[in-house]
């Protein structure tokens, strides 16, 4: 004890630091850390490439005599000319031998467009047009044999959800502009994909009875005859627009993803 009756504090003893306070330590852990040059560059290279990279409309047929390649080609200038989309034009494989399609009369292929490499392929699409010839008011073989091949695509569900549509020719006037278009809509319900009929919008143009025109609310379409009658520029109107009008629901659901 000393004279005062009290203990003296040593004067080497300091007294105790502050503990910080909560807040403090939060705006230290607020301050954000500072990301290398790499990932900087590599993150504005991912946001700019996904900004460039166009909604692919995949239009896949078949056609024998030209008929439906004809239409294909014209709904491709339709999604064309709907920004951001860009239209890619596949041919489904032949499944007839050649001596076969001699004797039918049936042209070369343009070799300006390939086969598809696989059903795979169309999961690069973000929507699909098909397009076939009928058969007996079905799809022709060719490309029903090309659905068959999409077992993989089925069993893992790999199309569901993607927009597709149909485009036909027919022989005659009630070969089937309808039912070979509807009775496909099979293979879409199997896979979970969405059917997008063209309905009424081509306007006025669907009403036209002055002139034999292909096509329905389920798609364009065109009348071939014996093979010797080629599309009317109705008929290939209808697939442009049909084109068109796809490509803007491929770029509106990509937009609500």
């Amino acid at each position: 004890m000393g004279k005062g009756g009290g203990c003296v504090p040593s004067k080497k003893r300091q007294p105790p630091a502050a503990a910080p306070s909560s807040s403090s330590a939060a705006a230290a852990a607020a301050v954000p850390r500072e990301a290398p040059e790499e990932e900087v560059a590599a993150a504005a290279s991912a946001s700019a490439g996904a900004a460039a990279r166009k909604l692919r409309l995949y239009i896949v047929f078949y056609s024998m005599y030209g008929h439906v390649e004809s239409l294909a080609h014209r709904a491709a200038a339709g999604a064309g000319a709907v920004d951001g989309v860009e239209p890619v034009l596949r041919r489904v494989p032949e499944t007839l031998p050649q001596e076969v399609l001699e004797k039918m009369h049936a042209p070369a292929k343009d070799p300006a467009v390939p086969d598809i490499a696989s059903a795979a392929e169309l999961e690069e699409a973000d929507g699909v047009l098909f397009g076939f010839p009928t058969r007996y008011g079905a799809m022709a073989a060719q490309m029903k044999a090309f659905f068959d091949s999409t077992g993989k695509l089925w069993e893992q569900q790999r199309l569901a959800g993607k927009p597709a549509g149909f485009f036909v020719s027919t022989g005659t006037q009630g070969g089937g502009q309808e039912s070979t278009a509807w009775t496909a809509i099979t293979q879409l319900a199997h896979h979970g994909m969405l059917f997008v009929p063209i309905g009424y919008t081509f306007g006025s143009g669907m009403f036209e009875m002055d002139d034999i025109r292909g096509g329905s609310p389920y798609g364009s379409g065109v009348f071939a005859g014996d093979g010797s009658r080629q599309p009317s520029e109705t008929e290939l109107a209808v697939a442009e627009h049909q084109g068109k009008y796809m490509a803007s629901i491929v770029k509106k659901l990509a937009h609500h993803d």
